[in-house]
């Protein structure tokens, strides 16, 4: 899908929605211009994620959140069948602020798959003819697919405030827990409190790089950091090129005005 540039002043678009298998064995490593939601319907396996290549364990019914610029390759072990859709937009800022896009879990399980089911369907019936449909369906994807999961509420409520410049100690008294609880339920993640906020810092700038027009340093204060070159070494550091250069090629897979003028591609 190729949005037109009023549709994409709605906030939220889709590029593109489908349904795809995967055969057991390694898919080819490489980082998306867009988000993308993936719901896996059948299989297990893993899911390569981020700089560092971490390794999540995957297996049906689950939810991959992949974003824009980051590193993510698949695993599967069995035969996986999903769904998918790529979107994009300024709305994907404030949703990641407040925790409906999460970063930090990439993998969500699901003790009752079917609402998540019936939202995918919807999607993609209304995905490939009419925009604002598409639209709608993407909220309410996104609202279906934010059940809190045991342990990943305190962690949702580290993202949302992630970007206010607190020191771990501040984190913790503003969420009325110990550090020791910030710890340990970071820990039941896979992260720790300083990754979840750096991560959800690095996410939020990347939305903000690529869907606005905004001076480094404007963003560099939004995200947590009073020194814009502080930041943008961080920022280099973490996703491999400058803020600059990101802003002009959008991610590593190609140049944003290339990107946006291409049709989605259905391997996600």
């Amino acid at each position: 899908m190729t949005p037109s540039p009023s549709e994409r002043q709605l906030g939220l678009f889709c590029l593109g929605a489908g349904e795809q298998r995967n055969t057991p064995g390694a898919t080819p490593e490489r980082a998306l211009g867009c988000h993308a939601a993936v719901f896996l319907h059948q299989g297990k396996g893993q899911l390569l994620h981020g700089p560092d290549r971490t390794l999540h364990e995957v297996q049906a019914p689950a939810l991959l959140w992949l974003f824009p610029g980051v590193l993510h390759g698949y695993r599967p072990s069995t035969a996986w069948q999903q769904s998918w859709v790529l979107f994009s937009g300024t709305a994907t800022a404030p949703l990641t602020q407040l925790g409906h896009l999460t970063p930090t879990t990439p993998v969500r399980r699901y003790a009752d798959p079917r609402p998540l089911q019936r939202a995918f369907a919807k999607l993609l019936r209304v995905a490939q003819t009419n925009q604002l449909q598409a639209t709608a369906a993407l909220y309410d994807l996104i609202s279906t697919a934010h059940q809190e999961e045991p342990g990943n509420e305190l962690v949702t409520q580290l993202q949302a405030i992630a970007c206010h410049p607190l020191s771990i100690p501040q984190y913790a008294e503003a969420l009325g827990v110990t550090i020791d609880d910030l710890r340990a339920t970071t820990r039941q993640t896979g992260s720790t409190p300083q990754e979840v906020i750096l991560t959800t810092r690095i996410n939020q700038a990347k939305a903000l790089l690529a869907e606005t027009d905004l001076p480094i340093a404007a963003i560099a204060r939004q995200v947590g950091y009073d020194d814009p070159a502080y930041f943008s070494r961080l920022f280099s550091a973490r996703v491999g090129q400058p803020p600059r250069t990101f802003r002009r090629i959008g991610s590593i897979s190609g140049p944003r005005s290339s990107f946006r003028s291409r049709p989605a591609t259905p391997t996600v």
